[in-house]
């Protein structure tokens, strides 16, 4: 439509075009194909694919009871004190307030001071880490709610620090190429595992008995009491081929026809059928969990007010410095994994990545907001904040700039208002947009190299472990001690040999070296220390990042779904100039 191409042109001319390097911007390190509308839908995709966490992260992290008293006596923790779960039933609501809260400002400071469509919100497996094994059931963990928030308010600090000195950005970086290619492939698996899953997927998966991993597709009131789904249920409940025919086939449909904004149409189809409270399909049934629901969703406006979560840190540790210390620990070096594993995929995906110097700009200060907002959300009674994989949704759709994160980040802020709305998207509204994420992501496997077993051992075990583990941070510490253990006894036995035994094709490896091109310090305290006074900004002869690359066309706003050629090659996901390629 000609007025978008207008409007993207006068918005790419602006200070705001300018700031956020668009298309057309005439900045030196510009983003083509970058357009402001483009962002926009972006941003909208990320947080429709994101939005169940305000409820899903409220209705775990409740479960440890937050501030509530359960006595120690109480024979089943508390389940039928009815004063105690009218307790719990606050801290739900308020932990709505607080997830929405910090994920809007965090993503909004994501995408305006490191310029990355990466929106953030408290971390799932983090949050399941906080209540189950730290606090425990309604407290009955080693750990009380408050000394375990103090413990992620001083985690943030640190992680203030290692970003300050580079060193998250040099792990990052210094991960050898197959892992790091690994990490997106095993991210994506990750992302399609949970769109298959029950908690935020359309159902298709459950345990099993005799494996691991059971088809479901099965009503809940029909699971048994180990958790399975028994045969003759089976792939009969409504809600998982509505999930799979309008939120999944519809979508992959329209992504073929490279249709705008066809990720937000999936999960908007699916969510208006299934609100209706006479159809099979409802997300509001008629029993005492589905009336609360409905009641809530009815008004639609609600805000409530933190009463229960907000600074209720314990900083008297000292009867609890182990398990405190254990918990510090565990968050530190799980999340310092995980979110870093996040960031990086998420820029490989949207082509930020330098190949020089495996580095993004920016990174530091993407980094620091990720710090800083885990302290923050500690202090509103919430677990970890981490970069969100659903941020591929947007990246998908278009996204390559910080207007992304924003527009995201600012739907989080309206939803603070709207949570009752916002609140209640089935997870079979999302489950198939997970699925067809990780579809794409899947596309930087083809750059791993399955030539030499040195790299290619490591990155499967990498990109396996990932989902069946249903932990970044674990795929990336098996597949980095299979790399040392592999490559380290290949190369003592070159030395020994005197370098006549070599294993075939080791030509081929894959170079690694600690040795960074770009040095450990993040580019900003190099600029500082060679005496630049504008050191926060990146010279203008190289700012660290190729501008991403996308093949131009006639429209100013273009449904650019494609996957292109090779996150492994510094090219966003709408690159397409080998599409005939892609299968």
């Amino acid at each position: 439509m000609p007025w978008v191409h207008s409007a993207n042109e006068a918005v790419a001319r602006s200070l705001v075009g300018r700031w956020f390097r668009l298309d057309g911007s005439s900045h030196p390190q510009a983003r083509a194909g970058s357009y402001f509308f483009t962002e926009m839908r972006a941003g909208l995709a990320t947080f429709f694919a994101m939005a169940y966490i305000i409820a899903v992260n409220a209705n775990i992290v409740s479960q440890s009871g937050g501030t509530c008293v359960c006595p120690p006596d109480s024979p089943d923790l508390c389940d039928s004190d009815p004063e105690y779960m009218l307790c719990v039933q606050e801290i739900n609501r308020d932990l709505v307030t607080a997830t929405a809260a910090i994920a809007a400002l965090t993503s909004v400071c994501m995408g305006l001071f490191a310029n990355m469509p990466i929106a953030l919100a408290p971390g799932m497996g983090l949050n399941a880490y906080f209540t189950y094994q730290v606090v425990g059931y309604h407290g009955s963990g080693p750990v009380p709610y408050q000394t375990a928030l103090t413990a992620v308010f001083v985690e943030g600090f640190v992680f203030v620090g290692l970003s300050l000195l580079g060193l998250r950005q040099w792990l990052a970086r210094a991960i050898p190429k197959s892992i790091k290619l690994a990490t997106g492939v095993g991210i994506g698996l990750y992302l399609s595992l949970i769109g298959l899953t029950y908690s935020a997927g359309i159902g298709a998966i459950t345990g099993g008995t005799s494996t691991p991993i059971d088809i479901a597709g099965c009503s809940p009131q029909f699971f048994l009491e180990d958790g399975s789904c028994p045969p003759s249920q089976r792939l009969r409940n409504p809600t998982f081929w509505i999930g799979l025919f309008c939120g999944g086939m519809f979508t992959a449909m329209l992504l073929m026809y490279r249709v705008k904004g066809a990720i937000i149409a999936g999960i908007l189809l699916v969510s208006i059928i299934s609100w209706p409270r006479t159809t099979p399909v409802t997300y509001f049934p008629y029993t005492p969990l589905g009336n609360s629901m409905f009641d809530f969703f009815k008004n639609v406006v609600a805000f409530h007010p933190i009463q229960r979560t907000l600074v209720v840190q314990e900083w008297n540790v000292g009867d609890y410095g182990g398990q405190f210390g254990l918990a510090l620990v565990t968050f530190l070096y799980v999340d310092i994994l995980d979110c870093t594993g996040t960031l990086y995929a998420m820029a490989r995906f949207c082509g930020a990545i330098d190949e020089r110097t495996q580095d993004f700009e920016g990174s530091a200060v993407a980094y620091l907001v990720d710090a800083f907002g885990i302290s923050i959300g500690s202090l509103l009674g919430s677990p970890p904040v981490t970069a969100y994989i659903e941020s591929g949704a947007g990246i998908s759709e278009g996204g390559k700039t910080g207007l992304t994160a924003i527009v995201s980040g600012l739907c989080f802020f309206i939803a603070i208002f709207f949570a009752p709305i916002f609140a209640s998207i089935p997870p079979w509204a999302t489950g198939c947009t997970l699925v067809l994420i990780g579809a794409m992501m899947c596309k930087a496997a083809a750059d791993i190299n399955w030539r030499y077993p040195g790299d290619a051992i490591p990155a499967f075990v990498t990109l396996a472990v990932m989902p069946f583990t249903y932990s970044i941070a674990y795929g990336l510490i098996a597949g980095i001690i299979t790399y040392i253990i592999l490559n380290t006894f290949v190369k003592l036995i070159e030395v020994v040999s005197g370098g006549r035994i070599v294993p075939p094709d080791k030509e081929t490896k894959d170079p690694w070296s600690y040795h960074i091109p770009g040095g450990i310090l993040p580019p900003w305290v190099m600029r500082a220390a060679r005496g630049k006074r504008d050191f926060w900004r990146p010279d203008e002869e190289h700012s660290g990042v190729p501008p991403l690359r996308s093949e131009s066309s006639s429209s100013g706003d273009q449904p650019e779904l494609g996957m292109g050629k090779g996150q492994g090659q510094g090219q966003g996901p709408l690159d397409r100039p080998h599409a005939e390629k892609i299968g």
